[in-house]
């Protein structure tokens, strides 16, 4: 009886996954993004925390899709093994519509959140000495004049929220283009009246612009004058988000890792002091917060493209 108990144990050990000893090699972090903004920050510190608390190598692989969405970095994470050590960094579009927009790889829906851990600061922004310094005077100039507005691509939220908070103030943008840099160049150079961006982009100058609306949950403490999307049109409210995403085949040991090492790097002097600088939102929202917040902002999407349908 002793013999086959042992022997038992044995098979069983050697039939377990090898996802009990996670990670024993690379991880690769897939950010959709070129590098510098603060996703791509934040998951460095994230790869850092993972290199420091277990010891193997773990590295940020950029890969932008360009002005049509942030999708070919997570068909790389669609293709990979569901074992952790392909991990997605994703805005909220691809977790809110990657898997409807006729896109193979990532149909049926593909990826679980780990968590979310970071809060754009992204406002509206003009030049100073604009005629208009608040969305009111903004929608009243609109009416008898074009004003052009610059956004990351018309498939993002954040641009999709600023159409639709034009048509529910009652105006329309003049124009819009898509940029791959909004800074303080775009409004000097005269490229776009108004520019969709984030606090970060625009330090250089940003006690030379007007800011009119903070598409954020808060207001953003370097701009705490400046109203956020849900005091002016709380129906359409949405921020943008980022966080970790695996496939859904992924064992929950792997998602444990990486959410404990996501918590430990967020809430590091050096991710805080990142929020701090930028007026971004740098926290951990957990796996069934995280869900629960997508499920909502679907529900927002859905008055947002009824909208600007």
């Amino acid at each position: 009886m002793k013999t086959r108990l042992t022997l038992a144990a044995a098979l069983a050990a050697l039939a377990l996954p090898a996802f009990a000893d996670y990670p024993n090699q690379p991880v690769s972090f897939i950010v959709p993004w070129p590098p510098g903004d603060l996703e791509d920050v934040l998951t460095r510190m994230i790869a850092d925390q993972m290199q420091q608390d277990h010891k193997v190598a773990a590295a940020v692989v950029n890969r932008p899709g360009g002005g049509g969405g942030p999708f070919p970095g997570a068909i790389d994470v669609a293709n990979a093994k569901p074992d952790g050590y392909t991990v997605g960094s994703f805005v909220l579009d691809v977790a809110l519509v990657g898997h409807e927009i006729g896109i193979p790889e990532l149909t049926p829906e593909k990826f679980d959140p780990v968590g979310i851990f970071l809060n754009y600061p992204f406002i509206l922004a003009a030049k100073g000495d604009a005629p208009y310094k608040t969305m009111a005077e903004l929608t009243e100039y609109a009416k008898s004049n074009p004003v052009a507005v610059g956004h990351f691509g018309i498939v993002t939220s954040p641009a999709q929220v600023t159409m639709a908070m034009a048509r529910t103030m009652g105006f329309e943008w003049g124009s819009d283009a898509a940029f791959d840099a909004l800074d303080c160049n775009t409004l000097a150079s005269g490229d776009a009246d108004v520019i969709n961006t984030t606090v970060q982009l625009v330090l250089p100058c940003l006690n030379d612009l007007t800011v009119l609306v903070a598409l954020t949950d808060n207001r953003i403490p370097l701009l705490p004058e400046v109203p956020t999307i849900g005091e002016l049109a709380p129906e359409i409210a949405m921020s943008s988000w980022n966080g970790l995403f695996v496939r859904k085949e992924t064992p929950q040991e792997v998602r444990d890792v990486l959410a404990e090492v996501t918590k430990k790097a967020m809430a590091s002097e050096r991710a805080q002091q990142l929020a701090r600088d930028t007026g971004a939102e740098v926290y951990f929202l957990d796996a069934a917060g995280s869900a629960e917040r997508i499920a909502r902002d679907k529900e927002t999407l859905a008055r947002i493209m009824a909208l600007i349908e």
